[in-house]
C-alpha cells in the first residue's frame, strides 16, 4: 500500500498489487473533505491561544501578525507553486503530502519556544494546505462531474467550516493542562490517523500523467491563466474573497484580543467561538439554496450584508456590548457566505475540468492575500494607534471597500441586461 502512494509522487506505475480499499464515490467524497476541512481546523487551532502564547514568548500585536501571516504567505507560494500537482501526481497522493506535512508543522508549532520557531511551524502548516486546497477541490469536481455546484459548496463548506472549528477546537482543548502545548499533540494525532485511509484508498490515476521521460517537468510553477470566459467571473470571485478574508484574518489573530479589551476576562472557550463564528456563519449559508437571483446581483446583496456586518464591529467595541459584535459577525459571516459561493461556484462552472485545480488554487491566491496583507497592516496599526483606533479604520476601509464591489457588481449585471 506504501508502495503505491510512492509510485504516485514518483508519478510511475505501481510495480507491485496489494489489497486496497475500493471505497464508494460517497466514502471518497466524505474522506476529502474530512482532510482539507482537518487541515484547515489545524492551521486556526491556535487562535484562542494566541493571548497566552504572546505572554509566554514576549510577542507583540505585530509579532503575533506576523506569525499569522506567515502560514498565510506560505499558502499563497504554495498555491502557485505547488497548486497544479494533483492533475499529475494523483489526487490521494497529493493529500498524503498534505496531511504529512501539516502533522510536522503542528508539531514544530505546538513545542515553539520563540517567534522563528512559531513562524516555521505556521508556514509549514501553510505549504500542507496549499498542496491539499487544489486536490481536494479538484477531487470533488473529479466525484461530482455532472454536480458542479455541489463539488464547489462542499469546498467552501469543508475550507469555512474548518477554519471556523479550529478555534472552538482549541479554546476546548486549552482547558486541559499545558494548553499552549497538549491541544497541538492531540490533534497531531488525528491528523495522522487520516493516512490510514488514505494510504489504503484504491486510488484513481492521475488525470494529467506526466512524461515518462521527463516527470518532474509537469511540476514546474506555471504562470497562472484565466480563459477569456472565466476571467470575469474569477476576477469577480477573488475581489470577494480577498474581502472577506481580511475579515476573517481579522477574527482570527486579533478578535480574541479585541474581545478580551472590550469585556474583560473572557474564557478561552468563548473566545474561540466568537474567533470562528463569521466562519461558521459563512459555511452554514452554503447549505440553502442559492435561488434565482442571477450571480452578480445576489453577489452585491451578499456584499451589502457583509459590509453592514463588519461597520458594527467598532460600534460593538465602541459601547463594549458582545451582544452587537455577535451580530456584527453574523451578518458579516452570513453576507460573505452569499457573496463568495455564489460567485466562486460561476468561475467553477466555466472553467474546464482540466484546468480546475490551478484555476482554483488562483482563486485562492489572492483570496488568501486577503488574510496576510491587510492584517500585517492591522497589526501595525494597533502597535502605533491603539487597538479601537485601529480596528475603527480597519472596519472604514473593509466596508467602504464592499460597498464599492456591490456597485460594480450591480453596474456589471445591468450591462449584461
Amino acid at each position: 500500500m506504501y508502495m503505491s502512494v510512492i509510485s504516485e509522487l514518483r508519478m510511475r506505475p505501481a510495480t507491485a498489487q496489494s489489497p486496497r480499499w475500493d471505497a464508494s464515490r460517497r466514502t471518497r467524497l466524505g474522506l476529502t473533505v474530512v482532510v482539507l476541512a482537518t487541515l484547515l481546523v489545524g492551521a486556526n487551532l491556535a487562535t484562542p491561544l494566541y493571548p497566552l502564547i504572546r505572554a509566554n514568548l514576549g510577542l507583540s500585536a505585530f509579532d503575533t501578525t506576523v506569525a499569522f501571516s506567515a502560514y498565510v504567505l506560505t499558502l499563497v507560494a504554495g498555491l502557485l507553486l505547488v497548486g497544479h500537482w494533483s492533475d499529475h501526481i494523483g489526487r490521494r497522493a497529493a493529500l498524503v503530502l498534505a496531511v504529512l506535512t501539516g502533522v510536522v508543522g503542528v508539531v514544530v508549532f505546538g513545542t515553539a519556544t520563540s517567534l522563528p520557531m512559531l513562524v516555521l511551524g505556521r508556514c509549514l502548516q501553510g505549504a500542507a494546505v496549499a498542496c491539499a486546497t487544489g486536490a481536494s477541490s479538484a477531487a470533488l469536481r473529479d466525484l461530482l462531474p455532472h454536480r458542479p455546484e455541489w463539488a464547489s459548496r462542499f469546498t467552501l463548506v469543508a475550507s469555512a467550516g474548518g477554519v471556523a472549528a479550529g478555534p472552538i477546537v482549541g479554546g476546548l482543548l486549552s482547558l486541559l493542562p499545558e494548553p499552549t502545548r497538549v491541544p497541538f499533540g492531540i490533534y497531531a494525532v488525528f491528523l495522522a490517523l487520516l493516512l490510514i485511509p488514505l494510504v489504503r484508498l484504491d486510488a484513481r490515476p492521475a488525470i494529467k500523467p506526466a512524461l515518462p521521460a521527463r516527470p518532474l517537468s509537469a511540476l514546474k510553477p506555471r504562470r497562472p491563466a484565466v480563459s477569456r470566459t472565466a476571467r470575469r467571473a474569477f476576477w469577480s470571485a477573488a475581489a470577494v474573497g480577498f474581502l472577506s478574508f481580511a475579515v476573517f484574518g481579522f477574527s482570527l489573530s486579533l478578535a480574541p484580543t479585541y474581545v478580551t479589551a472590550m469585556a474583560g476576562e473572557v474564557s478561552r472557550p468563548l473566545v474561540g467561538v466568537l474567533a470562528g463564528l463569521v466562519l461558521a456563519v459563512s459555511a452554514a449559508s452554503q447549505l440553502f439554496p442559492q435561488g434565482a437571483a442571477k450571480p452578480a446581483q445576489a453577489g452585491a446583496v451578499g456584499l451589502l450584508i457583509m459590509a453592514g456586518g463588519v461597520a458594527l464591529v467598532p460600534l460593538a467595541g465602541s459601547v463594549g456590548s458582545v451582544s452587537l459584535f455577535v451580530a456584527a459577525l453574523v451578518l458579516a459571516g452570513a453576507g460573505q457566505g452569499i457573496a463568495f459561493r455564489i460567485l466562486f461556484n460561476a468561475v467553477a462552472q466555466q472553467v474546464e475540468g482540466s484546468q480546475h485545480a490551478q484555476i482554483i488554487s488562483t482563486v485562492y491566491v489572492i483570496t488568501y492575500l486577503g488574510s496576510a496583507v491587510p492584517v500585517l497592516g492591522l497589526g501595525l496599526a494597533v502597535d502605533a494607534l491603539g487597538l479601537m483606533t485601529a480596528v475603527t479604520f480597519f472596519s472604514a476601509v473593509i466596508a467602504a471597500a464592499c460597498v464599492g464591489m456591490a456597485i460594480y457588481l450591480r453596474r456589471s449585471a445591468a450591462s449584461k441586461a
